[in-house]
């Protein structure tokens, strides 16, 4: 059974993040910048290959709330624990796609962002909307972000996260939690799936494509979890040689996300 999945609805986004690697992606890898939305059929496709009470992201690099067919394609996973994280800015346009459809909604606030008020006011329009929900709402604080308490007073919970490097997760502000298995979490728990359908180890930062499994037009996901590359991976990582492998051996993060 695969705990996480990550699923790229969209890689496109409306929202310029100084510290996000998708400005790194258009400067140096252009022609990795195919922004665009996954097929509604791959959606079904994998939909249909998930195991009840898995917690599925239905987010990566992108703004979901930009997916054409945001409300079909989160029904698809009825059966399923269903989540993702945005900006807010069209969070008014899709609430009716959401309310009912979604469990956990979170919202990415960022330091030194000067969209903040707006964010916030758009939060407050939407939890009017939806009285006690669902989807249960969270506030991700990326950094020290200015105002934190007003997002404490707001129904829902704070949870605080450390901003890394845009060219990847490394170069925290803080040091990095580790397990005490010493195994990377994420690499235990996760596969993500970007939009193009290519299945990777896990959903970190990865330009090159050095974690990518397979794609799922060629391989089913219980394939990928059990590839000879994700098994190759696990061994060395078991063996405490991530730096062996390809893709982990630039990443700090372990699984444990750090809070602020």
């Amino acid at each position: 059974m695969i705990p996480f999945l990550h699923i790229e609805l969209s890689s496109r986004c409306n929202k310029s993040c100084w510290m996000c690697g998708r400005r790194k992606i258009e400067r140096e890898y252009p022609n990795l910048a195919e922004w665009g939305d996954m097929p509604l059929q791959m959606v079904s496709d994998i939909a249909k290959q998930v195991p009840v009470g898995t917690v599925v992201h239905f987010h990566n690099n992108g703004e979901p709330t930009l997916y054409p067919y945001l409300g079909m394609a989160l029904n698809m996973f009825h059966h399923c624990i269903r989540q993702f994280n945005t900006n807010a800015k069209r969070l008014l346009e899709v609430s009716d796609e959401i309310v009912g459809n979604l469990d956990v909604l979170t919202i990415s606030v960022i330091s030194k962002d000067p969209e903040g008020d707006e964010q916030f006011a758009t939060v407050n329009r939407f939890l009017e909307k939806i009285g006690t929900g669902p989807p249960r709402l969270v506030y991700r604080l990326l950094g020290d972000v200015d105002n934190a308490e007003r997002w404490e007073a707001l129904p829902g919970i704070v949870v605080r996260r450390v901003i890394h490097s845009p060219d990847g997760s490394r170069d925290y502000k803080k040091p990095v939690t580790i397990p005490e298995v010493g195994i990377c979490l994420e690499l235990l728990t996760h596969l993500a799936i970007d939009r193009f359908g290519n299945i990777s180890c896990c959903v970190r930062f990865d330009p090159e494509g050095e974690l990518i499994i397979g794609n799922v037009k060629d391989m089913t996901l219980k394939q990928a979890w059990e590839s000879d590359k994700r098994s190759e991976y696990l061994a060395k990582h078991i063996l405490g040689r991530r730096d062996l492998c390809p893709g982990c051996d630039k990443c700090e993060f372990w699984g444990c996300p750090v809070g602020y």
